[in-house]
């Protein structure tokens, strides 16, 4: 079995020519149309590709009569250099809009349930720098704070109690999360002006992953009234796969942050019933990584949370770190 080189092995002999080249192998799928590309000569491109298998010591593309046919390892090696090729274009943005003084390249990540709120913001955040550009990554805390580990965000709203080392976040109290149960319109019950939860005991619920905030909070609700928790489930953390899903099968309740519910009952394309839940949910989080250097749309971003004149019903006003 083949040994990768170490870490600073790679980093020491590979070029960003080479990654350059493999995006092009991959699109043509032949080293004349691929050295043309990278402004290479044939002979030149040919050495260039000895050159990055024998960094990583594996083949990464195999000869067939369709040209040069990526192995499974180089469509492996493929997607990270593309990946590193689409940093570098962000790194040469972001310091072009500095040189410029324009705003920058904000990257944030945000949980389902936060999405209104990082919406309201984003758009006050706009409003006053423009030329702020911004990519938002909707996915689990666990995710979001693994994204921030790696760089890949510079700021997240979601919850570093999920980690099993919350000590490695730096985080600010946002916003009080309140729960809704929501169906159908066509839901049998949705024209009820009470309901307990017992009432929907043998519905088909659309829940979180085991272990996700939401999802405890349901369990203990469940327990403290007494009821076994449902086993037929769909889990999802997708507000679109939910509404789906209640809109082809109008026995199906979910549980939605407040905030989402309200977006979509207002387009008229779900229902809140009138369930009351006992438990309180945690509160959202700023969350950044300890010790990182912000960039200069990030701070702006977070300054913005700060100086909301009207905060969010639930909202922390409370003083959190000086990022400016």
């Amino acid at each position: 079995m083949p040994t990768l080189p170490s870490l600073e092995q790679m980093t020491a002999r590979l070029r960003l020519k080479q990654l350059h080249l493999l995006s092009a192998l991959a699109d043509h799928g032949s080293l004349l149309k691929a050295a043309e590309k990278v402004s290479l000569t044939q002979p030149g491109a040919s050495k260039a590709l000895q050159e990055i298998e024998a960094i990583f010591g594996v083949p990464l593309f195999a000869r067939s009569s369709r040209g040069l046919v990526a192995t499974e390892m180089g469509h492996c090696a493929i997607r990270y250099a593309r990946l590193m090729q689409t940093d570098l274009a962000h790194l040469r943005g972001e310091m072009e809009d500095i040189l410029q003084g324009q705003g920058g390249r904000l990257n944030v990540g945000v949980i389902m349930g936060a999405v209104p709120l990082l919406t309201e913001e984003i758009t006050r955040l706009l409003a006053q720098y423009p030329d702020v550009a911004v990519e938002i990554v909707e996915d689990t805390s666990a995710r979001l704070l693994h994204l921030l580990d790696r760089g890949r965000l510079d700021v997240a709203i979601c919850r570093r109690s999920v980690s099993a080392q919350p000590q490695l976040y730096d985080s600010i109290d946002i916003h009080h999360e309140t729960l809704a149960v929501v169906s159908s319109i066509d839901h049998p019950m949705a024209g009820r002006s009470h309901l307990e939860l017992a009432d929907l005991d043998a519905s088909r619920w659309v829940v979180y992953s085991a272990n996700m905030p939401m999802r405890r909070l349901l369990e203990r609700e469940f327990h403290e009234a007494g009821l076994r928790f449902p086993h037929r489930l769909f889990e999802t953390t997708s507000a679109f796969a939910t509404l789906a899903l209640l809109r082809r099968q109008p026995d199906i309740v979910a549980l939605l942050a407040l905030d989402v519910a309200e977006f979509f009952a207002s387009m008229g394309v779900m229902r809140i019933l009138p369930l009351a839940l006992k438990s309180r949910s945690e509160p959202y989080q700023l969350v950044t990584r300890r010790g990182a250097v912000l960039s200069r749309a990030a701070q702006l971003f977070m300054q913005s949370f700060r100086d909301d004149p009207e905060p969010s019903p639930g909202r922390s006003t409370g003083p959190g770190p000086s990022v400016l």
